[in-house]
């Protein structure tokens, strides 16, 4: 099954994993990540998501009252 938006997701994804088949296939990212109790790429500023930190535990320090904006603003 294709994905219609493969390019334009494509343009917005911040997944700095070398290996990754899922780029730009966001329905596949998302059960991927989930599925492993993480998020994925796009849910962190490009800082964070350098680490490879996916953890629901990092989303919540990231973006618990210290400033940063939420994903995509």
């Amino acid at each position: 099954m294709g994905c219609d938006n493969l390019k334009d997701n494509m343009a917005k994804c911040n997944c700095t994993y070398e290996g990754c088949d899922k780029k730009g296939k966001c329905c596949e990212c998302l059960q991927y990540h989930l599925a492993r109790n993480e998020l994925p790429a796009c849910c962190f500023p490009n800082s964070v998501e350098r680490t490879f930190d996916r953890s629901f535990e990092m989303f919540i320090k990231t973006y618990s009252g210290n400033g940063n904006k939420r994903p995509g603003r």
